[in-house]
């Protein structure tokens, strides 16, 4: 069972549908006790860092996703859901982040060339061919729509780049936390052989 963590601020019925397609049993769900039986879970996320991690304070389910992320499973966080892995935010005023990835993440610099949101299609550049990636090529495109984009402390964790004027780490793993800046289940055949990948997980 892959819980799809529903705290109100995510794309969680694309992301089911996507995840059916491979046969996954999926649950929308924000109750601990079913995060807490899951195999695998996913944090789906669009709006606001503050309001996103506000959501989470008040649906009791920071302990629930900490204890999620102790407990070896794999995690996987799209968009705003992967940027509430890391410690912090320069889009937020007052909340910190869960903290399951050391590191900030930071808002695009405004300028004449590059537009934020950084919204469309752009290519990665895979670093890691494996687990996520397994079967999907370098340089594929995929969806992005969004203004921050993570800085991991350590370096080793990207796994995917994307240039937007410069290289900003657009996916990450490190043991069993994974997470993609752009949406897997708006990228088409790409993004689905990721979301497959993910489902046939141990």
């Amino acid at each position: 069972m892959i819980a799809i963590i529903d705290y109100g601020m995510g794309n969680i019925h694309s992301v089911n549908k996507a995840l059916e397609m491979f046969g996954a049993k999926t649950l929308i769900t924000n109750k601990t006790q079913d995060i807490d039986s899951c195999e695998k879970a996913v944090l789906p996320g669009v709006g606001a860092y503050d309001d996103a991690m506000e959501e989470l304070e008040n649906q009791g389910l920071i302990p629930t996703l900490k204890k999620l992320a102790a407990s070896k499973k794999p995690l996987l966080g799209i968009c705003l859901g992967m940027q509430l892995l890391f410690e912090s935010s320069e889009e937020a005023k007052s909340k910190k982040g869960l903290g399951f990835l050391k590191g900030k993440v930071r808002r695009f610099a405004p300028s004449a060339k590059l537009k934020v949101p950084h919204m469309g299609w752009n290519q990665i550049e895979i670093k890691s061919a494996g687990t996520l990636f397994r079967d999907v090529r370098d340089r594929s495109f995929v969806y992005f729509c969004h203004s921050y984009y993570p800085e991991p402390k350590n370096k080793e964790i990207i796994v995917a780049n994307c240039n937007y004027g410069f290289p900003f780490a657009c996916a990450v793993n490190q043991g069993n936390i994974y997470g993609v800046q752009f949406h897997p289940e708006k990228s088409q055949g790409v993004g689905l052989k990721m979301l497959e990948n993910f489902v046939k997980l141990c």
